[in-house]
């Protein structure tokens, strides 16, 4: 009896071993393996009912100019990254994509994208882009959060590590707040305006080089980053935590690590 338990268990432990395998999938352009337990379907359907509601409870900006050029750079964004998976073979990855960019009226330095291409930015950050390619350095970062499915990432971890491993369908079930709360932690985005959730310091990096990548599919200069960082890093005024206590890269190294990866970015680069 007890080695029927014991091979019952290890039986059990090869099977549960075998769907990880299964749902790792790899992230585009990187290509590092990721843990994804979630099918996109049901993430995008949580996405765009949280996103409307978002919407419902916080003000549109009225500035038609400043939400023309959101919506203008978010178009060019998606555009190329559409291409580039049609190109590759690889369309279908992006099903169910709902694009939309909006600007929020806030005064908080912040923007953020939901799974199926929903962007909110706001308008406090809108000093630091300064003008459209600024604006494409934050677009393609957060949009590259989306493409790389690191909410998705984060949301499958949630489920194994805090539930289990139980499905996304029955956790909703049968652990609707606390299922909701990982939602929201997993997808970097707070119940309040200008709650700003990190991303891991892996995640945030590489959204840093795909955002670059994808900066430059559409047109804008990718060099153009470096500047953009250095003002974020200015309008924190030393007020960081050190990067070990931090989960995001501290400025000076996502700064070197952007340095770095220009090269690359600049062969997607056309004028």
């Amino acid at each position: 009896m007890r080695y029927f338990n014991r091979s019952g268990r290890f039986l059990i432990f090869i099977i549960f071993l075998a769907l990880i395998a299964a749902a790792c999938t790899k992230v585009p352009i990187t290509g590092r393996n990721q843990l994804n337990l979630v099918p996109a379907s049901q993430m995008m359907s949580m996405s765009f009912q949280q996103y409307d509601e978002f919407l419902k409870e916080n003000k549109l900006s009225t500035n038609t100019q400043q939400t023309a050029m959101v919506k203008s750079v978010g178009q060019k964004i998606k555009t190329a990254v559409e291409k580039y998976f049609n190109d590759k073979g690889m369309k279908s990855q992006l099903n169910g994509y709902q694009w939309e960019f909006n600007l929020i009226e806030s005064q908080e330095a912040n923007a953020w994208c939901m799974p199926g291409g929903k962007v909110v930015f706001y308008t406090g950050i809108l000093p630091i882009t300064k003008d459209e390619t600024g604006m494409a350095v934050v677009m393609g970062h957060e949009v590259a959060h989306a493409i790389a499915e690191h909410g998705s990432e984060r949301m499958s971890q949630g489920l194994l590590t805090e539930l289990g491993g139980m499905a996304l369908a029955v956790a909703l079930q049968e652990k609707p707040e606390q299922t909701q709360a990982m939602w929201m932690t997993a997808f970097g985005v707070g119940s309040q305006v200008g709650v700003l959730l990190p991303f891991s310091r892996l995640h945030e990096s590489e959204a840093d080089k795909l955002g670059l990548i994808f900066m430059a599919m559409a047109g804008y200069n990718p060099n153009q980053a470096v500047s953009f960082w250095e003002r974020m890093a200015q309008m924190k005024g030393g007020q960081a935590p050190p990067e070990f206590l931090s989960t995001h890269p501290s400025d000076a190294t996502r700064i070197a690590q952007i340095k770095k990866w220009l090269p690359e970015a600049m062969t997607y680069y056309k004028k």
